[in-house]
């Protein structure tokens, strides 16, 4: 694969939610009462895949809210070896999608993307990475994702999927959302029942049916 890849990495319900799964407070929009949903499932295995993801990170694709988030958090975090979040977080770019004009973004690294976000994204994958495996990360950011899905840009979809149904809140995949046939490329299993798949695009579905030929 020439250039850069553009990964997604995100946690989701069964149901396919996947608003504010880190604390009551981070996405309430809509009146969403279950943030902080995915924390009874955090173990050792989620922290140890978690954190080889972020050390493949060549820079972060972020919707606007998803960077708020990131952004009063992890500049507060000291920089340890390991795990490498933070680290990665606070010193690699951040691009930053938005429709607000001239944001004014002071964590380090960071730049807003254009108004055409498909023609500045696919611009950045064009680019050689640093360093073997880099990858450009989008983390959480629904919209803009599927803005990039929409266009054919994500690579590769790393999907955490828990053992809980919401019945609402923002969806990944929401109706309307381009039809894409997935190949699924990984499966895992952690002790608590988060089921990590990775998927990659396969064109579009294909179809027929199981009625008996007349």
């Amino acid at each position: 694969m020439m250039g850069t890849p553009v990964t997604l990495q995100t946690f989701l319900s069964l149901d396919g939610v996947m608003q504010a799964p880190g604390g009551p407070d981070e996405d309430t929009s809509g009146g969403f009462p279950h943030g902080g949903w995915t924390f009874p499932y955090a173990d050792e295995q989620f922290g140890e895949v978690v954190a080889d993801w972020f050390r493949a990170g060549e820079g972060y694709l972020l919707g606007r809210r998803t960077y708020d988030i990131f952004a009063s958090y992890w500049p507060n975090v000291p920089d340890p070896e390991e795990p490498p979040v933070a680290q990665m977080l606070n010193s690699l770019p951040k691009y930053v999608a938005s429709r607000t004009p001239e944001l004014r973004l002071e964590w380090r690294n960071s730049a807003q993307l254009g108004a055409d976000v498909v023609a500045e994204v696919a611009t950045l994958k064009q680019r050689e990475p640093q360093r073997p495996g880099g990858e450009l990360q989008i983390h959480g950011s629904g919209d803009f994702a599927q803005t990039l899905h929409g266009a054919g840009l994500i690579d590769e979809y790393r999907l955490f999927i828990y053992p809980v149904v919401l019945g609402t809140g923002k969806r990944l995949f929401p109706e309307g959302s381009t039809p894409t046939a997935m190949k699924l490329v990984n499966s895992t299993v952690t002790a608590s029942g988060i089921t990590i798949q990775t998927y990659r695009p396969a064109g579009k579905p294909t179809y027929g049916s199981f009625a008996a030929d007349a």
